[in-house]
């Protein structure tokens, strides 16, 4: 073979490498778990890559609706008839043991307002523990490092657990976000185990069970805890509703829906009566995967127009079969998800937020099929959704969130640039906002 040939030869291969690796390098962006880039990424530059159609101080709302807000048919829609989108994400901590959302020791819960207004999200679930407000705690102020005019604010006296709830309710509205208040779990720690004490809004419903509960409760306490943690935000446009509880499952996933509708629907007469344009969200039952039981026996209150469903979905979901969402292929599990809650959209019934999903930024084969399958749906869909979480570490024990958006610095430089928020962004999540995101950044 001559050299002539040799080096065309040698060229060829080269040109054939060269096409495959940007064929292999394309494939991340074909389906919605690839290693999608996003304008956050360190590798581009940040001035390119983000976009503000009109200046502002990362104070002016960051969409264009009117509150309040209703339902009609399968949507949420503002005081203007504009359809409503919930692009949401989970900041959880005051649910948790040390009964504050997470990293108020390490920035200003303005700069982590102005954060997640940055990433894109229009919205923020914020969790509690019916603990945190019953034991209303003294926060200790190493806590509230980054935050410290709480204590300036309050003439040095102690900030307790609801002062900074408010305060980071305040602060989330102040950017321009929208605020969905939850109750999480009845005693203060990581959700959800199998203690029955935490599996219902009240735990004296078992004889004998509740004594055995660090904190005990009735379905009277649980609305009384609802109404104090509401009370101060009634004057508040931009929180728009609650969440009236996480995930029931009654012992070990025997609840019937009738029973919780009954309870979601007393406790939501009583929120209306302070504030008649909060949307009640109202989850469904075995974990929050199925809603079913709307089709028969919807959710019936005095205030029309007023109520949301909320389904969650993970990997690791699907109550009452042999494979969890994991294993499923696609056309089982969208057969799923419109048997449990999406036919409530299809057929017009009433909206469905997905408040809870996410996955790990680590994601293994089953991850993966799992994410794949629930944007595409999502998509498919066009449901309003709420990604968990925005956390860098779990409270207890300073666990690292697999799960979470941010890291240890709680800013722009810390956000989490792996395929998760492209993915996102294909479902609804918002450009990245250049403003508030210096905002976040001391």
């Amino acid at each position: 073979m001559t050299r002539r040939r040799i080096g065309a030869l040698l060229v060829c291969v080269g040109l054939i490498i060269l096409f495959l690796s940007f064929r292999q390098s394309d494939r991340s962006f074909d389906g919605l778990a690839g290693v999608s880039s996003h304008p956050l990424s360190p590798s581009l530059n940040p001035s390119s890559a983000m976009s503000v159609s009109t200046p502002h101080n990362c104070s002016t709302p960051s969409f264009p609706f009117v509150t309040p807000f209703r339902t009609k048919g399968r949507h949420i829609v503002d005081a203007r008839d504009a359809v409503v989108k919930l692009i949401s994400v989970n900041w959880y901590g005051a649910s948790d043991v040390r009964f504050i959302p997470s990293g108020l020791e390490v920035q200003h819960r303005d700069q982590i307002a102005a954060l997640v207004r940055g990433m894109g999200f229009n919205s923020v679930r914020l969790p509690y523990a019916d603990e945190m407000v019953r034991a209303n705690p003294v926060i200790d102020p190493a806590l509230l490092a980054a935050n410290k005019d709480l204590i300036a604010n309050k003439g040095g006296r102690n900030v307790t657990a609801l002062d900074v709830f408010t305060a980071v309710v305040d602060s989330l509205t102040a950017a321009g976000l929208m605020v969905i208040v939850n109750n999480h779990i009845t005693q203060a720690t990581w959700c959800c185990g199998i203690n029955p004490c935490d599996a219902r809004w009240s735990n004296d419903w078992l004889p004998g069970l509740s004594q055995f509960c660090r904190v005990r409760q009735t379905e009277e306490a649980w609305i009384e805890n609802w109404e104090t943690i509401m009370r101060p935000l009634v004057n508040n446009s931009l929180v728009i509703g609650a969440d009236l509880r996480n995930e029931v499952r009654g012992l070990w996933g025997t609840l019937h829906w009738g029973e919780w509708a009954s309870a979601a629907e007393r406790a939501a007469e009583r929120l209306l009566h302070l504030q008649p344009d909060w949307l009640m969200i109202v989850e469904g039952i075995s974990s929050a995967n199925d809603l079913s039981g709307v089709a028969t026996r919807p959710v019936q209150l005095s205030v029309p127009d007023r109520v949301v469903y909320s389904a969650h979905v993970y990997a690791w979901s699907g109550w009452g079969t042999l494979y969890p969402f994991s294993r499923r292929t696609y056309a089982d599990f969208a057969a799923t998800m419109r048997s449990n809650w999406a036919y409530l959209l299809e057929q017009e019934v009433a909206p469905v937020w997905i408040g809870e999903f996410g996955t790990t930024e680590h994601p293994e084969a089953g991850d993966v099929n799992y994410w794949t399958n629930l944007l595409r749906f999502l998509a498919e869909v066009d449901a309003s959704w709420g990604y968990w979480a925005l956390n860098a570490r779990k409270p207890e024990g300073d666990e690292w969130e697999a799960y979470g958006l941010v890291g240890d610095a709680w800013d722009e430089q810390s956000i989490r640039t792996d395929f998760r928020l492209g993915d996102l962004a294909r479902i609804g999540l918002g450009e990245p906002d250049t403003v508030c995101l210096r905002h976040s950044t001391r």
